[in-house]
């Protein structure tokens, strides 16, 4: 992996970011989330919704949507434009969202990722998360399956 090619910026997303998240989240998924749902968590007091804005243009090249329950955070979508894919981007908006995340007292993190993402399914693995089972059918546009990962919360009694 080779460092992002125009260095981003990591900030709160707000409701004046929701056109660019809409237009990201199209060219990247084939069954995207409607602004109805952007804006909800957006919204949400328990949500941290992040973007990754090129410092140059001060365009958003991507973003991570968590919620906060009573145990974990889920992470709900993480994505990046398609043309800037490969390039850094999800690994440092998460990194950010576990810095931002970790103090909290929740116990870890969750997500879900289709079986055939295996770029993702390598980026999470290097970033703490295993496997815990899989969710038949969860995808709505193909029925694929969704592998759940699980990433602990850093023990603190290990630290030196």
């Amino acid at each position: 992996m080779s460092a992002p090619p125009v260095p981003v910026e990591i900030l709160r997303l707000g409701s004046a970011h929701l056109d660019e998240i809409e237009s990201i989240e199209r060219r990247a998924y084939p069954t995207p989330w409607s602004r109805t749902m952007f804006t909800g968590e957006l919204a949400k007091p328990t949500s941290r919704c992040l973007g990754a804005f090129d410092v140059h243009s001060g365009r958003l090249a991507g973003y991570v949507i968590a919620s906060r329950y009573v145990d974990a955070w889920h992470i709900m979508n993480v994505c990046v434009d398609p043309d800037r894919q490969g390039h850094g981007i999800a690994r440092v908006l998460l990194e950010r969202l576990f810095a931002l995340a970790d103090s909290d007292g929740r116990q870890g993190y969750t997500l879900e990722v289709r079986v055939s993402n295996d770029r993702a399914i390598r980026l999470y693995e290097q970033l703490g998360f295993v496997n815990r089972g899989i969710r038949r059918a969860y995808y709505t546009d193909n029925r694929e399956d969704a592998i759940v990962m699980w990433r602990d919360e850093p023990d603190d009694s290990d630290a030196p």
